[in-house]
């Protein structure tokens, strides 16, 4: 058996949140980063694979290749010219792909009434950055010649993503982005403060584990790699944003949220104090984790469908 934090989560307040934790423990070691990538990868697709649920029967997919990079567009049958979002998976950079949040982005789509693109990026360290940003541009660039309606959103290491793509396509003069959905993204906040030392041992990622994976991605210095190195945010689109308060990364989404604001972009941070990094796959598990996803699909659907974030949680 693998080493488990199991006696640690006794100070986790939600019991959802700690039998996920638990659970997670029996697929995934709590020292997977000194593992090989090959046994990581391996680590989180067992992972995943038991939290994922089936898709709502209203959703078709199909698997396609927008700009040679391989893509899952989720739809609700039998609708037509739905907004769509494009969505950047978790894990590291390192780890996931159309696999590992199919359920996530199946449900997103039925609840929110959008179509969902899926981006299988090139992960590191084969691939280390600029290759995921690159591929993600590439989608969304290709994606904006076929529908009008667009909005960009990922979780953790995709939050990231899709917070640097908003960056490149406002440099770049388009395409037009109604709204990003940032789900506890890693946004380059400085190690030494705040969550970072707050939560520094946090249960799922810890600060050490977010330092190998930016080590790993190699996107220093970039704002591109780190949105929070950026000097101007205006013409930014608005911003859903979560934050898990148990969760290293938690002031990154406060952070970002304030210079967008103080930029005149609206920008929305949704707080969640009892809940962990990766959160989204204890949603069937966790009261306040089903609130938070319902948030989040709420505020694709505002964005998406009307280009305002919500006015409720």
């Amino acid at each position: 058996m693998f080493e488990t934090k199991t006696k640690k989560y006794e100070k986790i307040e939600d019991p959802g949140i700690r039998s996920f934790l638990q659970e997670g423990d029996a697929f995934y070691p709590v020292d997977a980063v000194k593992f090989t990538m090959a046994e990581q990868r391996a680590f989180y697709d067992r992972y995943c694979a038991h939290f994922r649920k089936p898709r709502p029967d209203s959703i078709e997919t199909k698997d396609l290749s927008f700009a040679s990079v391989p893509c899952r567009q989720y739809s609700r049958r039998g609708s037509s010219g739905a907004p769509v979002m494009i969505y950047l998976h978790g894990g590291g950079y390192v780890v996931g792909g159309l696999d590992s949040h199919d359920d996530v982005c199946a449900e997103i789509a039925d609840t929110a009434g959008i179509d969902v693109i899926a981006v299988d990026y090139r992960l590191a360290p084969e691939h280390p950055f600029p290759a995921a940003f690159e591929d993600g541009w590439a989608v969304l660039q290709h994606v904006a010649k076929i529908h009008s309606s667009l909005i960009i959103g990922g979780d953790s290491a995709g939050g990231n993503l899709a917070a640097a793509i908003s960056l490149k396509a406002r440099d770049s003069g388009g395409p037009a982005l109604k709204g990003q959905v940032l789900i506890y993204p890693g946004l380059g906040g400085d190690m030494r403060r705040g969550s970072y030392v707050a939560q520094a041992k946090a249960p799922g990622l810890s600060t050490s584990d977010v330092q190998y994976y930016r080590d790993v991605y190699k996107g220093g210095g970039s704002k591109y790699a780190e949105p929070l190195r950026e000097t101007d945010y205006s013409g930014l689109p608005p911003a859903f944003i979560v934050a898990a308060g148990l969760d290293p990364l938690h002031d990154d989404g406060f952070d970002y949220a304030v210079r967008l604001t103080a930029a005149g972009v609206p920008a929305k941070v949704r707080d969640e104090p009892l809940l962990v990094h990766a959160f989204l796959r204890a949603r069937n598990m966790s009261v306040p984790a089903r609130a938070s996803f319902n948030a989040i699909t709420a505020a694709c659907a505002s964005l998406a469908h009307r280009g305002q974030l919500p006015t409720e949680d």
